[in-house]
């Protein structure tokens, strides 16, 4: 066993340490800002006469040059390179499309997809890439963003354990194991080290654990946040002004309607029913579809209008209205496609002309709803009524096709709308980029952070992201708690106070059941995992753990898996890198984590234990 003095240094780092917790628990200050007074902290201890402070001060800024915060950054920027080619907005609608617009649904869905991901590549990666993605998928479903975050940020850091590359603890743990083998005794025989799959097991039976959990018990540990469906325009302007109801429902032609082999201009000649703005037949979508498109059997319409209205002429019209967005989720929810005002400038060349005439539908994608003319609302035949100066047109458009029309000089958009341009013709610059980062993480020797700024690099050289945007991209505050947290890691190791306080932990279990030793051992990774890098507790304790495995007569091998999977029990605080990644965005603060983390900390450990003596026991 370690028999470790206690010195002034390991008091001084311990006081640090509880500092720091005390800051992060009671949310003193901004959960950066208390990691930058750690680090200030233990800067300022080299300002003591004859001594060199609690780490070199040339360690102290090593932090933003670590491995870990460079792979976060890289994997903000691919992840943003790949959102701005719109992959994220097609992944979302699959998953929307396989999940249902059910909260339990999506989250089965989106969990385990992220996890899935995770176990093949850092965990870390894998949530940053799925943060949009998430994020999407949010604003569709009307799902408020911080009860989908938490659940897919604690499976991807599941995920992780699922191979022996998903985790950086788990990829250590070979070559530690390895090198206790030179130095076991000559009656031991050595340990063999664990293949790629060797986990699988215990990585499912925790992932399923973590997606159950915050299914039964997910009403009472997320946060409670009001269901608010994002908008960009004010659906009650619209109905106050122009009496236009901006909602918009799904309706199934059946084998009955009058309005099979009918033309999309006939049905709306025959009468107010909303505006039709997407016609679905088979494979074949069309957003503001021409006056001479077929409605076929089984063909499913998107509607805008009241509620009554619709739903009266669905019952007239042997037409089933969906509950809820399905085919048009992606194409007309309010992030993508909406209503707007623009105005006929002076020097338009549209002057005099039709609507018709102008073929606004489709040369421009809009839909013409109403136009407002002085101080009167017209919203009957406007197709011939030639367009004046000053003419306000309302009318609805996909997003993609408005950012053209508020570059024509004939129209001024007067509405605010999402101006972000999905650069889709990138997307095999995007790919390119992304799998040889991924290629380069799973087939080559190269530095984890090396490996994904290639793929960052590949985005904006691709022309993907401008450089600016690669900046935009990534979360300081994210980048500062971690980087500001690493030097506190190394004075923990440095100064000996890892050590003295393991070696005390372990004195209190002497003599206990080989399960209870092993569970012990797993509380103290954990603790360890959650003040200072999960690397660092897998260095510290896996020699450790070994050598109280040999001397209560365990496996040795097992003990050292066991470390370096309790490494991934980090949910109590925000200080493991997914966690600090989600934090922001969710709008999560520490207390959130304590209150959903503290139910699956004490079951991660069950099954963990559980798993590992049914399965190598």
């Amino acid at each position: 066993m370690l028999d470790v003095a206690l010195t002034n240094e390991i008091i001084a780092v311990l006081a640090i340490l509880s500092l720091a917790v005390v800051l992060f628990v009671f949310e003193v200050v901004r959960v950066d800002v208390a990691a930058l007074i750690v680090l200030v902290i233990l800067g300022l201890s080299s300002m003591i006469p004859d001594y060199s402070g609690l780490i070199p001060t040339y360690q102290l800024f090593e932090g933003f040059s670590s491995n870990a915060v460079m792979s976060i950054i890289a994997v903000m920027i691919i992840g943003a390179g790949l959102d701005k080619t719109g992959v994220m907005g097609v992944m979302a609608a699959q998953i929307l499309k396989r999940a249902g617009k059910t909260e339990r649904s999506v989250t089965i869905t989106l969990s385990a997809s992220v996890a899935y991901i995770s176990s093949f590549m850092q965990n870390i990666g894998a949530a940053a890439l799925f943060l949009p993605v998430a994020s999407r998928i949010s604003r569709r479903t009307a799902i408020p963003l911080p009860r989908l975050l938490m659940p897919m940020g604690f499976c991807a850091i599941l995920g992780g354990t699922m191979t022996m590359v998903g985790s950086s603890p788990l990829i250590l743990l070979n070559d530690l194991i390895e090198s206790a083998n030179l130095h076991l005794p000559d009656h031991e025989i050595p340990m063999e080290p664990f293949d790629l799959f060797a986990v699988t097991p215990i990585g499912l039976a925790l992932l399923a654990t973590g997606i159950l959990y915050f299914l039964i018990f997910g009403q009472k540990v997320l946060p409670v946040t009001e269901k608010k469906q994002l908008t960009t325009e004010n659906l009650q302007y619209y109905r106050d002004v122009y009496g236009i109801d901006g909602r918009i429902f799904e309706v199934t032609v059946g084998p009955d309607s009058v309005m099979v082999d009918m033309l999309l201009g006939e049905v709306q000649a025959r009468g107010r029913s909303g505006w039709i703005l997407g016609i679905k037949t088979g494979n074949n979508t069309q957003i503001i579809p021409a006056q001479d498109t077929p409605i076929k059997e089984g063909s499913v319409l998107a509607i805008m209008g009241a509620r009554d209205e619709v739903n009266s002429f669905a019952e007239e019209n042997s037409l089933t209205v969906s509950p809820y967005l399905s085919d048009f989720a992606d194409a007309l929810n309010p992030t993508t496609a909406g209503i707007a005002e623009i105005v006929i400038p002076p020097d338009s060349n549209l002057i005099g002309k039709t609507i018709s005439e102008a073929d606004i539908r489709r040369r421009h994608g809009m839909r013409v709803l109403a136009l407002y003319r002085v101080d009167k609302v017209i919203d009957d035949e406007i197709s011939r009524l030639p367009l004046q100066a000053g003419d306000t047109l309302v009318v609805h458009s996909r997003w993609q096709d408005m950012i053209k029309v508020a570059k024509d000089k004939q129209f001024a958009v007067v509405t605010d709308f999402p101006k972000e341009e999905f650069r889709t013709h990138r997307l095999r610059n995007a790919s390119i980029a992304f799998f040889l980062a991924i290629g380069l993480v799973l087939f080559s020797d190269l530095p984890l952070a090396l490996a994904l700024m290639v793929g960052a690099l590949g985005m904006v050289v691709g022309g993907v992201l401008e450089i600016e945007e690669a900046y935009a991209a990534v979360s300081w505050q994210t980048v500062f708690l971690l980087a500001c947290l690493i030097p506190l890691g190394l004075a923990m190791e440095q100064s000996g106070a890892a050590a003295w306080l393991a070696a005390h932990a372990v004195s209190f279990v002497d003599g206990f059941p080989v399960w209870v030793i092993q569970l012990f051992l797993a509380i103290i990774t954990t603790v360890f995992s959650l003040v200072m890098s999960n690397v660092g507790a897998t260095v510290l304790l896996v020699p450790l753990a070994i050598q109280i495995a040999l001397a209560v007569g365990a496996d040795p091998a097992i003990f050292a898996l066991t470390v370096a999977l309790a490494t991934s029990n980090s949910f109590l605080i925000p200080t493991h890198q997914v966690n600090a990644l989600i934090m922001g965005p969710a709008g999560y603060s520490v207390r959130d984590f304590m209150r959903a983390g503290i139910g699956m900390t004490g079951l991660f450990l069950v099954v963990m234990l559980i798993m590992l003596n049914v399965f190598y026991m």
